[in-house]
């Protein structure tokens, strides 16, 4: 068996102490913000901790949920959009054999593509007036592979895991610059390959798992409480010339929606985004760039919020300096609800990390972007 979630071991050992230097390998598409580079600092910075029950509260490609379930952890995951449910269900929810899955995988891989919704509408040749992300010869595998899907009637969790399988597939063959806002003018190299299924990445994990698909303030009226809440929320821009009207995260990756859902939406926009992402309708607090009734950023509002209701002894927060949080803001966040336990500085360009503290050089003083972490403790929840 891939998985032992339906019958966890009885020990249920946290790693965390166990492998001191443990670098779980996690899988996941091109994604802005993306998680991959900072998974190492964060296995680092809660390696000490008494932890055993997290929360992911923004888990996108799940990377970071993926990284806690190898380490023996009870991974509540959670995200507000379809695809990521979807990749939560395969990597943490998976309990089948590795060759059922495969063997789904290779009848798809041999199916005879046709003309349909997705080559209607994301498919292009040399002949193609209009910038599209895919070429035809593998929207017309994809019409056909995702018409095959749902005639398999298959469970959740395995339609799950054949759904990332494609979505893996085709984010390999786009001509794209690593979101669906906007197509390149000339192909990709990549596009020029075909559209191959792989069966997931499906590691063994020793936790008890559960995922959902809510905003992240109906999740915390439920009262559960963590040992550990981790939280990467979508930034608000600090550029104060940013117009009123902006794409958002939910736009970026609006054709993952469409293939996980197979709902042929109503479309608009020069890269036919779904209707249902338009900024006013996907929209979220903590993309807002606006200032509220009594002059407060609406996103820094949001986060204060969010940690204020959080039941959990840690959080760990995920923020980029090019966000609309300013040192400030964010300290006295902090300590208005806990006490900070660590700050680690990422700087991507010169790799390297470093243990900070308060200090009035500390956050955009050089004019450079760059990841922090923020470690603190919650005695009151």
């Amino acid at each position: 068996m891939t998985t032992a979630l339906l019958n966890p071991r009885k020990d249920n050992i946290n790693l965390l102490n166990e492998r001191e230097n443990v670098i779980p390998k996690t899988q996941g598409i091109k994604y802005i913000g993306s998680k991959l580079k900072i998974i190492p600092y964060i296995c680092g910075l809660i390696k000490n901790l008494e932890i055993k029950n997290v929360l992911d509260g923004f888990s996108g490609t799940t990377r970071v949920s993926q990284a806690f379930a190898q380490l023996g952890l009870n991974v509540f995951s959670n995200d507000i959009s379809v695809w990521s449910e979807c990749f939560a269900k395969c990597y943490l929810l998976h309990n089948k054999d590795i060759s059922y899955y495969q063997e789904i995988i290779d009848e798809l891989n041999s199916l005879k593509g046709f003309d349909g919704w997705f080559t209607e509408h994301y498919g292009g040749d040399s002949g193609t007036a209009k910038k599209m992300p895919f070429q035809k010869k593998n929207t017309r595998k994809l019409d056909a592979i995702r018409q095959k899907i749902d005639e398999f009637n298959l469970s959740g969790i395995d339609k799950a895991v054949v759904l990332t399988s494609l979505i893996l597939a085709l984010d390999v063959i786009d001509s794209t610059i690593g979101h669906f806002s906007s197509y390149l003018s000339q192909w990709a190299e990549r596009s020029y390959k075909d559209l191959f299924l792989k069966t997931p990445l499906l590691y063994k994990t020793y936790g008890i798992h559960k995922v959902t698909r809510c905003d992240i303030f109906d999740l915390l009226k439920s009262g559960i409480v963590y040992d550990l809440a981790y939280f990467d929320p979508p930034y608000g821009s600090n550029n104060e010339k940013m117009p009123p009207s902006r794409v958002r995260y939910a736009s970026y990756y609006h054709i993952w929606t469409s293939v996980i859902k197979n709902d042929k939406p109503k479309l608009f926009g020069k890269v036919n985004r779904r209707d249902d992402t338009r900024d006013l309708i996907a929209g979220s607090a903590f993309e807002e760039f606006k200032k509220n009734e009594n002059g407060n950023y609406i996103a820094m509002e949001a986060i204060r919020s969010m940690i204020e209701k959080t039941k959990a002894k840690y959080i760990l927060l995920s923020y980029s300096s090019g966000g609309r949080a300013t040192k400030e803001e964010l300290k006295s966040i902090i300590e208005e609800n806990g006490k900070l336990e660590e700050i680690v500085e990422i700087d991507y360009k010169k790799n390297v990390m470093a243990t900070m503290h308060w200090t009035n050089e500390w956050l955009n003083s050089d004019g450079q972007n760059k990841e922090y972490l923020f470690l603190m403790s919650k005695d009151n929840f």
